[in-house]
């Protein structure tokens, strides 16, 4: 199989079921978002994530290909791939939580830095929140699953989360947000 196709050549790509739409519409640019949040937390643990973290990591990036699939996949649509759902939030919440009780909770603000892999996490996290922000408006015009709001939702504070636990890992202290 070749990896080009050439079907993609005047500006529109396939749907999940063959419908043809624009490269430029809002659905393409949420699951080629998701799929740019992918790559950035598979950067992440290019830097070596602690061992909870590279866990958590990988289960996010299955979730990102079933979330892309979704939003692929007009509504009406049956779909081999299962669809994201509140049991895919709902275990971003409980990582959220186990990570949580490890680390001093937070009274300030801090900045998104620290070592290479918080870094790459906390540029995850912003990727995350733009994709977010791509599916809402996505879904004005064109049916898309309020589930796959949610779980971007809590992806992005789940990737938060790690990076601050990452720096405890990797000993770095948090840099408080001075106001000048």
């Amino acid at each position: 199989m070749k990896i080009y196709t050439k079907s993609g050549d005047a500006g529109e790509t396939s749907l999940f079921g063959g419908q043809r739409v624009s490269k430029g519409s809002l659905r393409i640019e949420s699951y080629g978002t998701v799929d740019e949040l992918n790559s950035a937390i598979g950067l992440a643990r290019g830097h070596g994530l602690s061992e909870l973290n590279e866990h958590i990591a990988v289960q996010c990036q299955n979730d990102l290909f079933i979330l892309g699939a979704d939003l692929a996949t007009p509504p009406h649509r049956k779909s081999k791939i299962d669809r994201i759902g509140e049991s895919h939030y709902k275990g971003l919440e409980t990582f959220i939580d186990e990570l949580d009780t490890k680390l001093e909770p937070l009274k300030f603000f801090i900045l998104p830095a620290g070592s290479p892999a918080a870094a790459s996490l906390h540029l995850a996290r912003t990727i995350c929140r733009r994709a977010e922000r791509i599916v809402i408006r996505a879904s004005t015009q064109e049916e898309i699953s309020e589930e796959i709001v949610i779980y971007l939702n809590r992806l992005s504070d789940l990737l938060f989360t790690m990076a601050r636990y990452e720096n405890k890992e990797a000993g770095h202290a948090e840099t408080k947000w001075k106001v000048r």
